[in-house]
């Protein structure tokens, strides 16, 4: 029997490969960086996260060394036991009072938190609402969890209210992302929310690719829209520069969460150290306005630059999708690109439906606008 899973593996792999889906994981040198390196040639890099140039930020590398010196390195066990320490209750209060909450509770990654919501809080005989372009981890719990799930068309208020009249007196959780991330688009988080509202349903918001980047102050969607959901998830790996995540929450959800998520009862707490670099990074977040009014430079000069192009897709964030269609096309563009040392990714299935294979180009505020020109120049020539 043992046989099975190798047979198992052996034939998931082929099939991936033959589709022309295969991924495979590159040695990167400065990452974090506008120019990364792969074996030993440097590339313009249009492919990470770091939307504000907050992960290698000297100011932001101290601030982690600093904790590192005060606090040491791990945090020796979960956060119920003795891995709780100030800086993770400064972080939590930060959090809390910057975005309106009564309280945040802190994980190591978006992914661990968004399971834990929706596992620890779902029921069975609930609904979960999801929209379709939400993340993998909040597919993925949904399906896994006893409530029953159902997926309303992306960005569809319409197809969201029919779900909800017919869930009856069930509790109901909609769910959605404020900024997606193969998009780049805004879900309409003001009509969701009225429409919960209406329908006595709660409403979680995964603000991964908003927050520190839009809204006032980078507070993100919800305050671009002036809502308040029931559960806001914000995530430190984006335009944080760091890793982690937080709930925010009441106070008795947040009781419940430090009670019942396993993801956050079972798991050894971040390093106090990164939680002290956390509270710097918000602090630059919100005082350092001058890398959302370059983001809003970059983003005008890149579609404007590509206002021609076919496929390019105008949207309000730095996430910028190029449309091609075919995995194979996708694929041989971003090769191109690459000769001309332009690091972009194409996006292929199943990560976004078939046919809808893609450029995924991320901006930065540590690119420069020659940085943007270079590849707008080469997508024009290119395609």
């Amino acid at each position: 029997m043992k046989q099975a899973f190798s047979q198992r593996i052996s034939s998931a792999l082929n099939q991936r490969k033959q589709a022309g889906l295969n991924r495979s994981r590159r040695v990167v040198s400065q990452g974090n960086q506008a120019t990364l390196i792969v074996d030993g040639k440097s590339y313009l890099n249009f492919s990470g996260n770091d939307y504000l140039g907050l992960a290698s930020s000297k100011e932001l590398m101290e601030a982690w060394q600093e904790g590192l010196s005060l606090y040491g390195s791990g945090s020796g066990a979960s956060p119920l036991v003795t891995g709780y320490s100030k800086p993770h209750a400064d972080l939590e209060s930060q959090l809390a009072e910057w975005l309106g909450f009564d309280c945040a509770i802190l994980f190591n990654s978006g992914f661990s938190a968004n399971q834990a919501v929706l596992f620890s809080l779902l029921e069975k005989g609930d609904i979960v609402l999801q929209d379709k372009l939400n993340h993998a981890s909040l597919m993925e719990a949904g399906m896994l969890s006893p409530a029953v799930m159902k997926r309303f068309k992306h960005n569809d208020v319409d197809h969201l209210k029919s779900l909800l009249n017919r869930s009856l007196d069930a509790p109901t959780l909609v769910v959605t992302e404020g900024v997606f991330s193969m998009d780049g688009d805004l879900s309409p988080l003001a009509d969701i929310a009225t429409l919960t509202k209406a329908n006595d349903a709660w409403l979680m918001v995964d603000d991964a690719h908003g927050c520190g980047v839009l809204g006032s102050n980078g507070k993100g969607c919800c305050d671009v829209y002036s809502i308040t959901p029931d559960i806001l998830i914000v995530t430190f790996g984006k335009g944080f520069g760091l890793s982690g995540a937080a709930v925010l929450c009441n106070q008795e959800c947040g009781d419940y969460l430090s009670q019942f998520a396993r993801h956050h009862v079972y798991s050894t707490a971040m390093p106090p150290a990164q939680a002290h670099a956390l509270s710097h990074a918000l602090l630059m977040i919100q005082q350092q306005e001058w890398r959302r009014d370059k983001l809003k430079e970059l983003n005008q000069q890149f579609e404007s630059e590509l206002m021609n192009f076919v496929g390019a897709e105008k949207t309000p964030t730095p996430i910028k999708p190029i449309i091609i269609g075919e995995a194979t096309d996708a694929m041989i563009l971003a090769d191109s690109l690459k000769e001309r040392g332009l690091w972009t990714t194409a996006i292929r299935p199943p990560t976004v439906p078939v046919g809808s294979a893609r450029i995924r180009v991320t901006l930065s505020a540590n690119h420069s606008s020659a940085d943007i020109s270079a590849l707008t120049q080469a997508i024009n020539e290119l395609g």
